[in-house]
């Protein structure tokens, strides 16, 4: 353990609220997040934690901040745009991780560090040309792969996915940066590192095509049920609420 979360282990046993309970969480889930990375040969500094706050509000995710957390998801645009107005001067890096509905890209792409959740060929036109009206840099995106084939998730098929890119890395409002996939509702753990897997290896076709490696660098999967194997699997990007928030 190391001496900050000590030192928060401390504050909570001393029944000093919710700070410490969320700066304790995420010194446990960056730990897990390093095993995982070590037992697949790559350093923690590999992956990036997305701390997913959209069922907690403004007040918790600013002690999410303060606690260490710099890139924080959101899945409906509404909250994001309440809770990056609020917390503007902590500067997080904001990722939105869910569907949004074409008529709010205008509001939501200057607000982003990234962008997901790119699962229609009209929804990336409409962020990518609202990024290019009102943000200086395009903005980093993924592509969102429905690697299990439910139907309840958002995302294009396995044989879309050229299309797909072609698509976003024409336009200039983007910076194409990888793929994005979440397991089936349904999916046990065995079934889930299988969808994992099938990312990284569509994303290993890409290149093989002649795809430029930085535009397929991130692979951003996995949640608190299964990040562990999206690691191992080569996830870069790790997409994680509940566990950050358990006691608060």
């Amino acid at each position: 353990m190391t001496w900050l979360a000590a030192l928060m282990a401390a504050v909570y046993d001393e029944g000093m609220g919710p700070y410490a309970i969320l700066a304790r969480n995420l010194e446990t889930v960056r730990e897990r997040i390093a095993a995982a990375a070590e037992r697949s040969g790559r350093r923690p500094s590999a992956v990036t934690l997305v701390a997913v706050s959209k069922y907690v509000d403004a007040d918790v995710t600013r002690a999410l901040i303060r606690a260490g957390a710099t890139d924080i998801g959101e899945s409906r645009p509404q909250q994001l745009w309440h809770k990056a107005e609020a917390l503007a001067y902590l500067a997080p890096r904001w990722h939105m991780i869910g569907h949004v509905q074409r008529n709010k890209a205008e509001r939501t792409a200057p607000l982003l560090a990234y962008f997901h959740s790119c699962d229609s060929l009209r929804l990336m036109t409409k962020i990518a040309q609202a990024r290019s009206r009102h943000a200086g840099a395009p903005l980093p995106a993924l592509i969102e792969i429905n690697v299990s084939g439910d139907e309840t998730k958002h995302g294009f098929e396995v044989d879309q996915a050229v299309a797909a890119l072609d698509h976003a890395l024409a336009l200039q409002g983007f910076n194409v940066r990888g793929l994005m996939a979440m397991s089936g509702i349904d999916s046990d753990s065995l079934q889930a590192r299988r969808e994992f897997a099938a990312l990284r290896e569509l994303r290993d076709r890409l290149l093989a095509k002649g795809y430029p490696a930085a535009s397929l660098h991130e692979l951003s999967m996995g949640m608190t049920r299964d990040f562990e194997a999206a690691i191992e699997e080569g996830a870069t990007m790790v997409r994680i609420g509940s566990a950050l928030f358990e006691g608060v």
